[in-house]
């Protein structure tokens, strides 16, 4: 059996679809013609926050209109995500994906969103990148990767790492370097990063995988020693700390971001503009200073290529949470 469209069936599919181009052109043409709410989804204070209100402010300043940051914490950044995925998709209500928000579907079983199909990226904005240390007082004898994988390798299981929490992305990425490097320790879960830290430098815990901008200022002091950072390339503000893929894990990267996002549907003239603004914010050395200050190191993707991330990102950990059976439920 065959179906067709009578003539006037046809025109009128037609004419919808020209309708529809017509009104996505008429509000890229205007937009923004009102102020827009940038929501973050964890407490103020924090890197993202601190990204995010740089970025908002310059966008205002591009945009002629306001850019209100909205604090929306709980649940990894889910309860903000899910509101966010039912906005209208109009280019006024944007998010600042952080990493925790990508992976909660995986970690909670009524997160309330898709990260792949609920929204449009618009531009990558920053990476935060984590770095495995040591307590040099309980672990004098570490100071290279591989050391400390030949301890743990000697005392299976007996030796324990901490994280800002289960799930956190300090926990994931240390569970595929233990899954890479096939030896094992065990995982001391703290609730955030500032006592995981804090117990680590009292000694309670004498190895974490941390985010850089919270460890930094005790490498420099001395009182933590940094091993190995999980980015592609060495970072610059520890240039003499090698990565993990240098140190015999060629393929081994683990990079905290953030990006921004709009509610899936969002006109391509609309991310398209607010991709080439923050693109053109991100070239900005004040603002690049003013990220770096922040402990977070500016990195503009494309639409195109946050997409891209956001999907190998989403496969990668969500396999590593599957086969580690790790859940916050």
């Amino acid at each position: 059996m065959t179906f067709s469209l009578s003539p006037r069936g046809l025109s009128r599919r037609l004419l919808l679809a020209t309708l529809a181009l017509a009104s996505s052109a008429v509000l890229a043409q205007s937009y923004p013609s009102r102020p827009i709410k940038l929501v973050v989804p964890f407490p103020p204070g924090g890197p993202t926050d601190t990204a995010s209100r740089i970025l908002g402010q310059r966008l205002a300043e591009r945009l002629k209109q306001p850019v209100v940051v909205e604090n929306r914490a709980g649940a990894s950044g889910s309860i903000a995500a899910a509101q966010v995925a039912k906005a209208p998709a109009d280019g006024y209500t944007l998010m600042m994906l952080a990493t925790p928000t990508l992976l909660a579907p995986h970690l909670y079983k009524k997160a309330g969103y898709d990260i792949v199909k609920d929204f449009s990226p618009i531009a990558a904005v920053y990476d935060l990148p984590i770095v495995v240390v040591v307590n040099p007082g309980v672990l004098p004898d570490v100071s290279t990767l591989p050391q400390l994988i030949a301890k743990a390798k000697a005392q299976p299981g007996k030796l324990n790492y901490t994280s800002s929490g289960a799930g956190s992305f300090g926990h994931l990425s240390m569970e595929l370097l233990k899954q890479m490097g096939q030896f094992d320790m065990q995982h001391v879960p703290y609730k955030g990063g500032v006592p995981a830290i804090t117990d680590l430098l009292g000694g309670q815990v004498p190895v974490m995988y941390a985010d850089m901008v919270a460890a930094l200022p005790h490498i420099q002091a001395g009182k933590l020693r940094a091993l190995a950072v999980g980015s592609p390339k060495r970072v610059s503000v520890t240039p003499d700390v090698p990565t993990v893929a240098e140190q015999g894990f060629g393929s081994f990267e683990a990079v905290s971001w953030g990006g921004l996002l709009a509610p899936a549907g969002t006109p391509s003239e609309v991310v398209k503009l607010l991709s080439e603004q923050v693109k053109a914010v991100l070239a900005d050395k004040d603002t690049q200073d003013k990220l770096l200050q922040a402990g977070t190191f500016p990195a503009y993707q494309s639409p195109e290529q946050l997409a891209q991330r956001i999907r190998q990102d989403d496969a990668k950990w969500g396999k590593v949470i599957v086969d580690k059976g790790i859940s916050v439920d």
